[in-house]
């Protein structure tokens, strides 16, 4: 029997004078095709509640660890946030944004896990590996 989770994804994006929205709607969309956006002045505003396409990149990308790393140093109580770079997201890549921001500014992600903890949610989004395979064989 699968595990249903409840959680809260939002996603915030600048938008530049210097770029195309609907562009930049594509980055976010392309790795959270669910997320439902929204334009307010200067930045895109989108609402999820999956990350299924979000994990599956990772396995794709085979970053699980990286994800992982990102997510647990980030997680306090019940939420953990990343940031991403926003040209990767437009190819449907995922590239962890660290150290200094990028000029256009990343897109901010910021889970919330109400059921059933945040830590379970972190293991099926991007579970533990051993030799870079998912140890849980139905990962």
């Amino acid at each position: 029997m699968s595990t249903v989770y409840s959680v809260d994804v939002q996603v915030t994006a600048p938008v530049y004078d210097t770029e195309v929205t609907d562009r930049v709607a594509d980055a976010i969309t392309n790795l959270f095709p669910t997320a439902d956006v929204e334009h307010r002045h200067g930045e895109l505003l989108a609402t999820t509640h999956d990350m299924e396409q979000f994990s599956e990149q990772l396995h794709r990308q085979e970053i699980l660890d990286t994800a992982r790393g990102v997510f647990f140093e980030t997680l306090s109580g019940d939420a953990f946030s990343f940031d991403l770079k926003k040209q990767a997201a437009f190819e449907g890549v995922v590239n962890f944004a660290v150290g200094d921001p990028d000029e256009l500014g990343e897109i901010h992600v910021r889970v919330r896990v109400s059921d059933p903890d945040a830590e379970s949610y972190i293991d099926h989004v991007a579970p533990p590996t051993r030799d870079g395979r998912p140890i849980d064989p139905g990962a």
